[in-house]
């Protein structure tokens, strides 16, 4: 069973989704997913100030087996990306919900995040 923390939202694409701090959120992707790509070899993502809307492709992780798009989770402004990944995308690998963060976006409707799933609509997805 992968590891799904109770204190964040999903989507249906494999993403978490921290709670908004000062209408930030930080973004993802889940154990499900890392284990499911492999080794990640490399992250494609998108610079701080890039308007985002939900549900679109906003970058890409490539790994071993496969190359995944990344959607992004709400619509809003990305303020920051993770740039350790830039030099140790194997962060993502091991660290997923640390670590291995993707993105951080300024959320263009502060109850964006509500709609998304919570970890057990999450954890029935993947069963």
């Amino acid at each position: 069973m992968s590891n799904i923390p109770e204190d964040l939202s999903y989507t249906a694409e494999h993403e978490w989704v921290s709670a908004p701090n000062d209408g930030v959120v930080r973004v993802g992707i889940t154990d499900f997913a890392q284990d499911a790509l492999g080794d990640v070899v490399y992250a494609q993502l998108p610079e701080a100030g890039t308007k985002v809307a939900a549900n679109e492709v906003v970058g890409e992780v490539e790994s071993t087996k496969s190359v995944s798009d990344i959607y992004a989770p709400v619509s809003g402004e990305v303020v920051s990306r993770n740039e350790s990944l830039d030099t140790d995308s194997a962060l993502i690998n091991s660290d997923p919900y640390g670590d291995g963060w993707l993105i951080e976006i300024r959320l263009a409707e502060a109850d964006a995040v509500e709609s998304l799933l919570s970890a057990s609509e999450y954890e029935q997805q993947v069963g």
